[in-house]
């Protein structure tokens, strides 16, 4: 089977969910013998300048990569706003990734071409006048209900009514394009059933993400000392931004009054200037870290504060993968297996973020088992080799089917 995979930036460095998960089911459809060929935006905000592919991207047959300028600018944003489109999606709509695609489907036959995120769909026109590969789209998320979660905590009036307008822009896009797959692979049921809601009527098969564990097996020795707080996250992902700013306004001073020897380590990469500059009392700013494995590792308290977002969150799984104590929200754990206070705790409110804080410091070194638990969790369910398995006997299924189809 040869599989031509779409993205909308370089997936390297491994440190962020989107990349994490491309990762793990590219290495491992390539494992189950698949020729797996990768067509990359090298985007402005995401740009890599290496003149050799890394190590970790060995398992790619061949790996093209297409310049791409980004940048928000405000005069595009204007004339999309004018002419009613989605400024979202026509930042990826280039005319040079249109050309390198028809190019490379005329030198080549592929059986699928893979779209990772809603943004490759305005592609999709290009792969059928030069392809009959198969088309699928992998949904990460659905797209336009994590900016309706951005709008509501929002509470700049003119950037919320923006924001709300291009939102229902991208909701429009993105209820559109449902019905132009040959197969849609969402991440969760719960996205699945958004999908079908709006008015998906095609082939679907739940696919959640599978990762590979980099950091090797997880580490317990951290549970010997007093417990600290860590967040590690992409903070150019809105999300992510405002989810830890709205921790350390309202759940730290909390924390620290009812545990004041703990400290809370934060490292993430593209970190705005507000946060580097951060001063709080045993608030440590690492910016972008070296490893990542390392720094998770050190510190046995997870915090994910998503108060927006969608589909499922990669470093949740990441840090389960290490054994960490993972602290998140409702929203964070959306479409991940795991119970609350068995393999990692739940907390919606400043005051449950506390309490749940104060009692994983009670707990001493018999927090280790919750972190042992989430290990077992993610073995269980987000094995990548087993994920990919099951996929790849769909995507056997929807070429049969097309070639029996008139």
């Amino acid at each position: 089977m040869k599989l031509l995979v779409l993205t909308k930036k370089f997936p390297y460095p491994l440190k962020d969910g989107e990349s994490l998960a491309i990762h793990g089911l590219t290495k491992s459809l390539s494992e189950l013998g698949c020729e797996v060929s990768l067509l990359a935006m090298n985007t402005t905000k995401h740009f890599f300048a290496g003149a050799a592919l890394p190590a970790e991207m060995g398992h790619y047959r061949e790996v093209r990569t297409v310049a791409v300028d980004n940048q928000i600018s405000p005069i595009d944003a204007f004339s999309n706003l004018v002419r009613g489109t989605s400024y979202h999606i026509s930042r990826f709509h280039q005319a040079s990734y249109h050309e390198a695609l028809e190019r490379w489907l005329r030198e080549e036959r592929f059986d699928i071409v893979q779209l990772e995120t809603l943004y490759l769909a305005p592609y999709i026109r290009t792969i059928r006048l030069n392809s009959d590969a198969q088309v699928v789209m992998r949904s990460h998320n659905v797209e336009h209900e994590i900016w309706e979660r951005c709008c509501q905590n929002i509470s700049f009036a003119p950037k919320r009514w923006y924001l709300r307008h291009i939102t229902r822009q991208l909701r429009e896009y993105e209820q559109s394009q449902l019905n132009q797959y040959d197969l849609l692979l969402p991440i969760t049921q719960r996205d699945k059933k958004n999908f079908e809601r709006l008015g998906s009527r095609g082939r679907t098969y739940v696919l959640p993400i599978g990762l590979e564990t980099l950091c090797g097996p997880p580490r317990y020795d951290s549970f010997s000392e007093p417990p600290h707080l860590h967040f590690i996250g992409s903070l150019d992902w809105l999300p992510n931004l405002e989810g830890l700013q709205w921790f350390l306004n309202n759940v730290w001073p909390l924390i620290h009054r009812r545990c004041p020897e703990v400290k809370f380590h934060i490292a993430g990469r593209n970190m705005p200037h507000s946060i580097q500059q951060l001063e709080m009392t045993n608030v440590v700013i690492h910016g972008e870290v070296e490893s990542s494995c390392a720094f998770v590792a050190s510190h046995s308290i997870s915090i994910v504060p998503l108060l927006s977002g969608g589909g499922m969150r990669a470093k949740i799984l990441e840090a389960m993968s290490l054994g960490r104590v993972v602290v998140t929200t409702t929203v964070g754990l959306e479409g991940i297996k795991a119970r609350n206070r068995r393999d990692l705790f739940i907390a919606d409110t400043p005051e449950q973020f506390a309490e749940v804080i104060e009692e994983c410091c009670r707990r001493g070194r018999k927090l280790e088992a919750i972190g042992r638990n989430a290990h077992a969790a993610f073995n269980r369910h987000y094995d990548r080799r087993v994920l990919a398995r099951e996929l790849m006997e769909t995507y056997h299924e929807i070429l049969e089917s097309a070639v029996v189809a008139p």
